[in-house]
């Protein structure tokens, strides 16, 4: 059993890894595909934007499919699809089928969902933090360590391959077609359950009623807003960087814009589990450093990254108006560091406090918080700013409200009732059901 246990976790990261990879193999490659297309760094910005924009509304579909088929079946499907758009993309002489295609490729960002709802059917609540950060930490890096560091270096400037001239089509085609394997490879090795009992409990909860009432409890809305501010920068900022290092800084070799966006995609991704395992041992301890929010300990955890991230976003736009580059890069560093601590850390309260329902919330709170994603380029890009430094703290401005509702639902007498107090839907329509926690069955 627990081979079985750590043999679907690693099924689970390398599915995300090479997910990531794929979403973002289009970041380091901007110059030529804007070169090959005409494209204007404003014009950037939306396919940056464009990328992710199938993202929200996949993810949330597929949580609840998570649910009902188990994600062996889902992931196998998954991978395969965007195998075959990222090989279509590959080919592609037109913007705009090259645009429909990274759309529909850019869906491998929904196997975040997938793996967060399978890791947690096998995983119990005392380890659940380490578990979905190891998970998500090993599997976010596949932007740095893959899309950053890896692809820039096989298919760099002047690549000339046996199938392409054009190093960003060899990229796509090559990852295309690890997708489609891989998505094989899951579908036949991968296990949906530690136990019968848990893959029913996840079954019960998948109908529409379940789902919104899921989705409009207090824990599922504050988690999934938190998650914009986080996950949906971290998206935006692996699509940005490589730009803006090259066009704010005047960075113009591919490699090192490459590696500098890197430092940001790294830190978000490696550091991801410490974010979990901190949530854990706040648990665990009964850790208090924010007394207001007293017997809370997740969630205090999970308000100071997130007050750490604004501040990490004023900080990033003061380091970009000194004009040093380096100082830009550090100060990416310790954003990406905010974003691993908070996505670790909401990550590890979304299946403790929907143990029977982690794949609809994963899905409710990846999904809208996938929006972020492609909304905050477009700040940074936007045509009205001075310069591309402003970017950062206008978005910073924008969180402050998030961490507000954060701040009002984890005051104790409100977040103890989180999962069944909400807004639009009072009634549970699995009242008279089963409901709870997750069986015990260790």
């Amino acid at each position: 059993m627990i081979q079985a246990k750590y043999k679907n976790l690693l099924l689970a990261t390398a599915m995300f890894n090479l997910g990531f990879v794929i979403w973002f193999s289009f970041a380091p490659f901007t110059e030529g595909i804007a070169d090959e297309f005409g494209l204007s760094v404003a014009q950037l910005g939306i396919v940056s934007s464009a990328a992710v924009i199938a993202v929200p509304l996949g993810r949330i579909v597929i949580g609840p499919l998570t649910d009902r088929f188990g994600a062996p079946i889902t992931a196998g499907f998954t991978l395969v699809l965007v195998g075959i758009f990222s090989i279509i993309s590959a080919f592609a002489t037109t913007y705009e089928v090259f645009t429909a295609s990274r759309i529909v490729a850019s869906l491998a960002g929904i196997t975040f969902v997938i793996g967060i709802q399978h890791v947690a059917q096998w995983f119990e609540e005392e380890n659940l933090g380490l578990a979905e950060g190891i998970f998500a930490g090993v599997g976010n890096a596949g932007a740095g360590l893959g899309a950053y560091f890896t692809l820039p270096r096989i298919f760099g400037e002047g690549y000339a391959g046996p199938l392409f001239a054009s190093n960003w089509r060899a990229a796509f085609f090559y990852t295309g077609v690890l997708a489609i394997v891989l998505g094989v490879v899951y579908l036949l090795f991968g296990d949906a359950a530690k136990t019968e009992e848990r893959r029913q409990a996840a079954k019960q909860g998948v109908t529409l009623k379940q789902w919104l009432y899921v989705a409009t409890r207090h824990g599922a809305v504050v988690l999934s807003a938190a998650y914009v501010m986080t996950f949906g920068l971290e998206l935006a900022m692996n699509g940005w960087l490589g730009t803006y290092y090259r066009e704010g800084f005047g960075q113009g070799d591919l490699v090192i814009a490459a590696t500098f966006a890197a430092t940001f995609s790294i830190a978000a991704g490696l550091l991801r589990p410490l974010g979990g395992w901190i949530s854990d041992v706040f648990a665990r301890r009964e850790l208090e450093p924010l007394p207001w929010f007293d017997g809370r300990f997740r969630e205090q955890w999970t308000f100071i990254t997130l007050v750490f991230v604004v501040l990490s976003m004023f900080g990033m736009t003061a380091a970009g108006l000194t004009g040093n580059i380096y100082a830009a890069v550090l100060a990416g560093f310790f954003v990406g560091l905010g974003c691993a601590f908070s996505e670790g850390a909401i990550f590890a309260q979304v299946p403790a406090m929907f143990p029977d329902n982690s794949g609809s919330v994963a899905g409710v709170v990846g999904g809208i918080g996938s929006v972020g994603g492609s909304i905050y380029p477009l700040v940074f890009a936007a045509p009205f700013l001075p310069n591309l430094h402003v970017g950062y703290a206008i978005v910073g401005l924008t969180m402050i409200p998030i961490v507000a509702l954060a701040a009002w639902v984890f005051q104790p007498h409100i977040a103890e009732n989180a999962t069944e107090d909400g807004w639009f839907i009072d009634e549970n329509p699995t009242a008279n059901g089963p409901t709870g926690s997750v069986p015990s069955d260790d």
